[in-house]
């Protein structure tokens, strides 16, 4: 299948550098100094148990999308609707879409914009630019579709490259899911400018995070959301299995770019003050992180 990346970056360059691996023909939309490294050495992938160079396709220009009969839109959420329009013109009608972004709306976002289906996917996994077309796996790696005619497919052909997927009937209260661990770390991580197993063992680290929580899940029942199972435990486990990662907004801060806060805390908030939930730590959290970012 030719397979295209929009906005590849860490994750991005992960997902399409298996995808790659598995003998897709994939193509890299991406900044020029990824595309020129990737042009020179092939993709760089590094993980725990391995570092390998993929050869695939890499460009700084959306036209390059144009064969692509999946596309993996992979850009910040506050780029949505700009990254949407610019691919509108080379997307093919027959084209899939998945969204694998942070935050709950951008699957709809994407296809108001676009005019075609988008398939919104929940994205585990922990991944980092160490350097151009250099991207580091830390942990995780699955992916979770929503519902589809043809998610069942490209589950299965995930699978096969190694990228675990399976296919929700709940994908919405998924996203929430992942909105919520992201804002009980995201900013924390940020602020702190530490990686998760270093962030939990600061005092009153996991208080503070479990207030985020807190005020994260009164939101979601307040807005009728199902949450398929607690998250606490899920929250405390991230803290043992991703004990090095930086959350991407932390990553987003230490390289002096602008962050997707106000699409996660951000976002509670602006729910919170829609639905009468009173949400002031998440509110404190965003304030601090746009206070660091250019």
């Amino acid at each position: 299948m030719h397979i295209a990346v929009m906005g590849a970056g860490a994750v991005g360059c992960y997902y399409g550098g298996l995808l790659a691996r598995a003998g897709h023909t994939v193509t890299l939309i991406a900044r020029p100094s990824h595309v020129q490294a990737i042009a020179a050495h092939g993709l760089r992938l590094q993980t725990a148990t391995s570092d390998e160079h993929i050869t695939l396709n890499a460009n700084s220009d959306v036209a390059a999308l144009k064969d692509a009969e999946l596309v993996l839109f992979c850009v910040k959420s506050s780029d949505t609707e700009s990254a949407g329009a610019q691919m509108k013109a080379y997307l093919r009608k027959d084209a899939t879409v998945l969204s694998l972004q942070n935050g709950v709306d951008n699957a709809q976002r994407l296809q108001a914009v676009l005019g075609q289906d988008v398939i919104a996917t929940v994205v585990y996994v922990a991944t980092a630019m160490a350097g151009p077309g250099h991207v580091q796996h830390f942990g995780r790696g699955d992916l979770v579709l929503g519902q589809h005619a043809r998610s069942e497919q490209l589950a299965e052909l995930l699978s096969q490259a190694a990228i675990p997927s399976t296919v929700s009937n709940n994908v919405q209260g998924a996203l929430w899911t992942k909105l919520i661990i992201n804002c009980t770390y995201n900013a924390a991580s940020a602020i702190t400018q530490r990686p998760y197993g270093e962030l939990v063992q600061q005092p009153g680290m996991w208080q503070l995070m479990r207030s985020a929580h807190d005020e994260c899940i009164a939101v979601a029942h307040a807005a009728g959301v199902r949450l398929d199972a607690p998250l606490w435990p899920m929250i405390e486990n991230i803290a043992r299995t991703m004990q090095g990662q930086y959350s991407s907004t932390a990553q987003d801060l230490q390289k002096n770019k602008a962050t997707e806060i106000d699409h996660l805390n951000g976002f509670i908030v602006r729910q919170g003050q829609q639905l009468g939930v009173s949400t002031p730590v998440n509110a404190a959290l965003q304030t601090l992180v746009k206070a660091l970012q250019p």
